[in-house]
């Protein structure tokens, strides 16, 4: 894949995922203090969960790295059914059926579990651009500076979704 691709690819996914918690009102990512995971099962056992889906999002980003990150030899068709499959891969852990939900209204989500939800997303993003970055040269090492401007440009990107959810009036469709 080409730099300027995955650059583009990077912030087209940032762009989408950025907003992704404020525009939705499932969860996206198992939080113990969420009912919405298990309703009516003790605390130990949303926990369990919860710490279940956070191996499996740690395991995929491994994976990123593993398939994209050292595929060096790889051609470019190759490496784009990787990315894609790593993607769909993702999308179903983030709209994972263990929640017990159906075709039904969510509960609000709090304002802490929607920044949570952007900020485990903004990692996932970032371990994408570090794995484009070590499969296209050398990978750079970063500062905190890098990280904590990125992280301020990922929020920006969110920006548009919080005002949809906090700050226009949702008035009941009649």
């Amino acid at each position: 894949m080409a730099q300027t691709q995955a650059v583009w690819l990077l912030i087209g996914l940032a762009l989408l995922s950025a907003g992704l918690p404020f525009w939705l009102q499932r969860p996206l990512v198992c939080m113990p203090w969420s009912h919405a995971i298990a309703p009516g099962r003790p605390a130990w056992q949303r926990v369990f969960v919860s710490v279940l889906h956070w191996a499996v999002l740690a395991l995929w980003a491994w994976m990123a790295m593993a398939w994209i990150g050292h595929s060096l030899a790889a051609s470019s068709l190759a490496l784009a059914a990787r990315i894609l499959l790593l993607l769909l891969i993702l999308a179903g852990l983030l709209l994972w059926p263990g929640y017990q939900w159906q075709w039904r209204a969510h509960p609000a989500k709090s304002f802490v579990s929607r920044l949570l939800e952007t900020i485990v997303l903004y990692c996932l993003v970032g371990v994408l651009g570090v794995a484009f970055e070590t499969q296209l040269g050398n990978p750079f090492p970063q500062g905190w500076e890098f990280y904590a401007i990125t992280l301020c440009l990922y929020l920006v990107l969110a920006f548009p979704g919080f005002v949809y959810r906090y700050l226009l009036r949702h008035r009941p469709r009649a």
